[in-house]
Formats: C-alpha cells, structure tokens, sequence
C-alpha cells in the first residue's frame, strides 16, 4: 500500500478487514476495537469466532456467497459476537474482489450499530426467525429456510413480540431494523 492509502485503512472511522476464504488477512484497529481483540490476535483466524454460534456462521456464509455470485457485493445487519462473549448488532458490507470464488478474496466495513439498536437476549432461533423477518420473508418462507414447521415460526415471532415489546409484525420489524419512531415506542 502506498502511505496515503495505508493512513486510510489504518485510521477509517469503521472496522475493516481484507480476508482470503473467510480468514484475517489484514484488519485495521476499529475492527480489532470493535470485536475487543488486538489486531495481531486476529490476523489467520478464522471469521467464524466473531460470530454467535457456528451455525449462524455457516447460514450467513451459505446466504452471502450466493448473493456475492450474484452482484459481487453483500451487506446485512446481523447480530456479532465479541471476544468477552457478549453479543452486539453490526452493520455488514462486503466486496468480493474475485467474482469466480467470492470468498477468496473480499473487503469487508464492520460498524458497531448497537447504541441505535439495543440487544435483547433472544435464543439462537429467535435470532434467525429476526433475522429473516426484516429481510422480508414471510413465515412460511422462514419455515423453509430453517426447515421447521411454520406453525414453529409463528410461535417464535409471538415471543419475539413478547422480548421486543411490541404489538404486531410491522413494530417488530421497525424495532429489529432501528427505525426510529416505528416501534411501539415511537407511536
């Protein structure tokens, strides 16, 4: 990297990271602060162990190839975990830099977003259920993607309701995309 661009990466107001099939090759020190580890700790390593459960790891993975195939970008909103465990909702952006094999070689933007979206202890499920409801799908669409019943689904977003503490889907939604003023508390 010439000086100019090295500055840039090192000192962006986001965390970024340049991996080579879902591996650390390079991360600048937001990113390392954002997940709480020293950015020699997270050079090599896999991405996998900044996510909350290696399923969710492997969903993500298995969602965001096939629309890097497609468009060679991908972006979401998801729930990430730090290296103390705890929990935390980022914002997403990738850019494959090899349009044949997406994941061998990206740029990534990391964004803590949880002081506008405050996490709320849900279950593995519930997370997944939230996920793919503000992406739009509908319970039987959810039902498929998770391979579970509908009727599993709908009992999943009445207790995502309950933990939101809002009245109907639309709210639930609103509150799960940090759309200010569209939850129940915005009325």
């Amino acid at each position: 990297m010439d000086d100019l661009a090295q500055l840039g990466f090192a000192n962006a107001p986001v965390g970024l990271v340049v991996t080579a099939n879902r591996r650390i090759d390079l991360c600048n020190a937001r990113f390392a602060a954002i997940f709480g580890y020293r950015m020699q700790d997270l050079q090599g390593r896999r991405l996998a162990l900044l996510y909350p459960s290696t399923e969710e790891y492997d969903r993500i993975g298995r969602i965001g190839l096939a629309e890097m195939k497609a468009t060679g970008r991908y972006d979401d909103e998801r729930v990430m975990r730090r290296r103390d465990g705890s929990h935390f909702w980022c914002r997403v952006q990738g850019q494959s830099l090899d349009a044949a094999n997406p994941f061998s070689r990206a740029v990534w933007s990391m964004t803590d977003i949880s002081a506008a979206r405050p996490l709320v202890q849900l279950t593995r499920r519930e997370r997944q259920v939230a996920m793919l409801l503000v992406e739009g799908r509908t319970s039987k669409d959810i039902a498929r993607a998770l391979s579970i019943s509908p009727r599993t689904v709908e009992a999943h977003r009445q207790k995502l309701n309950a933990k939101l503490e809002v009245r109907n889907t639309a709210e639930c939604v609103a509150r799960l995309a940090g759309i200010p003023g569209l939850d129940a508390g915005g009325g």
